[in-house]
């Protein structure tokens, strides 16, 4: 069962359905929204090879790191800041040695206005001239990982100070995207991902790498829910057919 959720409050339980899933388990993942199509598929994928239901609940990476800081049932953790995951770290919250990088991305710049030709981001290029008035949407920029990415990408340009005053900011990326998508902002950035996963939005222009951090989304089991289940779905995320689900969504798999 999918969940977009900015409050979580999941429990785990045994579901006993017939002797064919009598071990099935509950497992709770939390995920960062820009693996919102992504978790669908796996989920669906994952619950026909186990058994286990699998409950996604989908947010802004900070919002999830603070929920399992107040004590909120995840079992397992996919952030799409290492920062997030670190903090969770630093508190004792993840289970010992289950921690590994799963996936990269990238940032680009959206429109949903047809026609436009690519442009290349890079020294001299005039954001603010092409929003214009605005706004440009973005995930929150001191908060959400995409969001933190963009700033990060603008202000190594030296386009932050320009634009800032004219960003639309939204609770995480999947937001942002959707102001772009309804019109309700002529530009946004947003990871490739979601650009793939939205057809009324085209991909103006990629941000050059060396622009921001590296966008990397850490997966971990959180501290005191080990169980089988969670075990083994760490496992399928490593697996084959997670990689083809991920790669067809526009992500790079790293390699273990």
């Amino acid at each position: 069962m999918l969940r977009s959720a900015q409050v979580v409050a999941v429990a785990l339980a045994w579901t006993v359905s017939g002797p064919a899933t009598a071990l099935a388990e509950e497992i709770t993942v939390f995920a960062a929204s820009s693996l919102t199509d992504a978790m669908a598929e796996i989920e669906e994928r994952f619950e026909a090879a186990t058994g286990h239901d699998l409950v996604v609940s989908l947010a802004g990476s900070s919002a999830l790191a603070r929920q399992i800081q107040q004590g909120a049932p995840a079992d397992i953790f996919i952030s799409a800041s290492p920062d997030w995951m670190d903090a969770l770290q630093a508190d004792g919250l993840l289970e010992p040695g289950t921690r590994f990088d799963l996936l990269e991305n990238s940032i680009v710049l959206i429109t949903s206005e047809g026609g436009m030709e690519p442009v290349d981001i890079g020294p001299g290029f005039d954001l603010g001239a092409m929003i214009g008035d605005g706004p440009l949407a973005m995930a929150l920029v001191d908060a959400v990982p995409a969001g933190i990415y963009g700033k990060a990408a603008l202000e190594s340009l030296g386009l932050w100070a320009d634009v800032s005053g004219r960003v639309a900011q939204a609770d995480n990326v999947r937001a942002a995207l959707a102001f772009v998508s309804a019109g309700e902002a002529p530009f946004g950035i947003v990871y490739a991902t979601d650009a793939l996963a939205e057809e009324t939005v085209s991909v103006v222009g990629r941000f050059p790498k060396d622009t921001h951090p590296p966008i990397v989304y850490p997966v971990a089991e959180v501290a005191n829910r080990d169980s089988e289940s969670a075990a083994a779905f760490m496992d399928y995320l490593r697996g084959s057919e997670a990689r083809e689900v991920f790669e067809r969504q526009g992500f790079v798999v790293l390699p273990d």
